[in-house]
């Protein structure tokens, strides 16, 4: 509305200064003049209002586009949970939140001062009509023309642009990982290859970027020349009625008013186009993302009790109020048992599947090595979404041997544990999973970022601290493989044995060996 009123008002003026010259300036009457005069005051000061509303209106809609397409991407991405690593990379969901909710927002200006250009150039058209047949055919033939020019440079900009912005959710994935495993690159000497694959990933971003950037440069060049060109086929055209006597000079004036004013209107809807092209290769990329199914929360009802957890795939089971190992690569297994991603365990001999997801997160526990850790006082990320209960975060670190990391209970944490080393995250997340004190606790490798005092600390006190829960931890740890009560040997991922420690190092010599290549132990 405020779009289009501010249109109208400029396409008014011009009419108003015609009057004004034909009839007062050029009759030399003071009075009409006068009139016709404070009438255009009025219309310019109505203009500038109009212009500030419109202005306003049209940032706080775009505002309000960019934060409401955020907020659908970070509720989905919350309701999604530990399944979003899964489905999508950290880098897409980062281009997402900072480039494609914006771009977005900039397409709504369609929905504003695009409509208002149409009415705009139908307005003027009419106006034209009332002064001069054939300068309103001009016109009304004049724009089409434009959007005949502009258009197929919108396609290519559209092609070119979701190459392009495929390509740069894949190098912000890139920078994202490499960024976040960058101790451990500067460790093992592998920074300088990372860097050299990112510059040559960078290199090839860029070169779409040109491909973007042509039509792109072509379209802005259009969108600031043609007007002027159609302004001055229109005018030479007025120029030569007005010298006939068919128009008069008031007239005259007005089309040169109209047809600078429609530099606007045009300008607007070129650069429109562009913003929707654009904003159409985000989009797909945001509705891409919304689409990811999430995990049906309805099922079956959970046993009514500790039960025993067993995937077929790989032959392992996990007994209630017992500490079972896996050693060997036990990870994907824990996946299934935990319910993330396609299963075929079970639990009390009910599939997994079928079971309501809200039932299997809150009895069982999945604690992965690199699970995120969340800024806050230490006592708060400890305690996860229940509220800090002081004793109980002392005896989770303590069973975590991370009394180090606790030189007070409101010790800041900052995000992902950043002001930590790796074997205080790595014990920090233990003790997080200890204090939810979950019926089936799934450890993956818990201990591989510890020496070996706080591993045998660390060993002794979990089994104390999970003492009648079910707990099931993937190790080649030999202190955690002896208290465990059941063992299971995985060979590419299936169970090759299953017993105690001590058995299995006495009759199976591949597991004897796993353990030993690993800890270069003889015995």
């Amino acid at each position: 509305m405020f779009g289009s009123l501010w249109f109208l008002s400029l396409a008014t003026f011009p009419w108003l200064l015609a009057q004004a010259i034909d009839h007062g300036l050029h009759p030399r009457q003071i009075g009409p003049l006068l009139g016709w005069a404070g009438l255009g005051l009025l219309i310019g000061i109505t203009n500038a209002v109009l212009g500030i509303m419109r202005h306003r209106s049209m940032t706080k809609l775009r505002l309000a586009v960019a934060a409401h397409t955020a907020d659908l991407v970070m509720t989905h991405a919350t309701r999604l949970g530990a399944a979003l690593p899964r489905r999508v990379t950290a880098g897409e969901v980062v281009t997402i939140g900072i480039s494609d909710v914006w771009t977005i927002g900039r397409a709504m200006n369609v929905g504003g001062v695009g409509v208002a250009s149409v009415v705009a150039n139908i307005a003027i058209a009419a106006l034209l009509f009332h002064t001069s047949h054939i300068l309103a055919v001009v016109v009304l033939i004049g724009v089409p023309l434009v959007a005949l020019i502009v258009g197929p440079l919108l396609g290519r900009t559209q092609k070119a642009g979701s190459r392009y912005r495929e390509q740069q959710g894949e190098l912000n994935s890139r920078l994202v990982d490499v960024l976040g495993g960058l101790k451990i690159l500067n460790g093992l000497g592998g920074k300088d290859a990372h860097l050299a694959r990112y510059e040559r990933q960078s290199a090839r971003l860029r070169d779409q970027g040109y491909q973007v950037g042509g039509p792109s440069s072509w379209i802005g060049a259009i969108g600031d020349g043609l007007p002027v060109v159609f302004i001055g086929v229109v005018i030479w055209l007025a120029a030569r009625l007005a010298a006939s006597g068919d128009i008069t000079i008031g007239q005259l004036i007005a089309v040169y008013g109209y047809t600078a004013m429609l530099v606007i209107p045009v300008s607007v809807l070129i650069f429109c186009g562009f913003d929707v092209t654009h904003g159409l290769v985000a989009a797909r990329r945001v509705t891409n993302f919304l689409r990811i199914p999430l995990d049906d929360p309805s099922g079956r009802p959970a046993p009514p009790g500790p039960a025993r957890l067993h995937d077929p795939e790989s032959g392992v089971y996990a007994e209630p109020g017992q500490l079972t190992a896996l050693a060997g690569d036990g990870a994907a297994i824990v996946e299934r048992l935990g319910r993330y991603g396609p299963t075929t365990a079970t639990w009390g001999g009910v599939p997994l599947e079928e079971i309501a997801q809200p039932e299997i997160r809150s009895r069982i526990l999945v604690a992965h090595q690199d699970a995120d850790l969340f800024a806050g006082p230490l006592n708060a990320v400890v305690a996860g979404p229940a509220t800090p209960d002081d004793l109980r975060v002392e005896a989770a670190i303590d069973a975590a041997a991370a009394t180090d990391v606790a030189t007070s209970a409101d010790r800041p944490v900052e995000w992902g544990g950043r002001n930590l080393s790796g074997g205080q995250r790595q014990r920090l997340r233990l003790a997080r999973a200890l204090y939810a004190d979950p019926e089936m606790l799934l450890a993956v490798e818990p201990t591989s970022a510890v020496d070996a005092h706080t591993e045998a600390a660390i060993a002794e006190r979990l089994s104390t601290a999970r003492a009648g829960r079910g707990t099931l931890v993937t190790t080649t740890s030999p202190v955690l493989l002896d208290r465990a009560d059941t063992v299971h040997y995985l060979v590419d991922g299936r169970v090759a044995a299953t017993g105690t420690h001590r058995s299995l190092l006495a009759d199976e010599p591949g597991y004897r060996a796993l353990v030993s290549r690993v800890f270069g132990e003889d015995e």
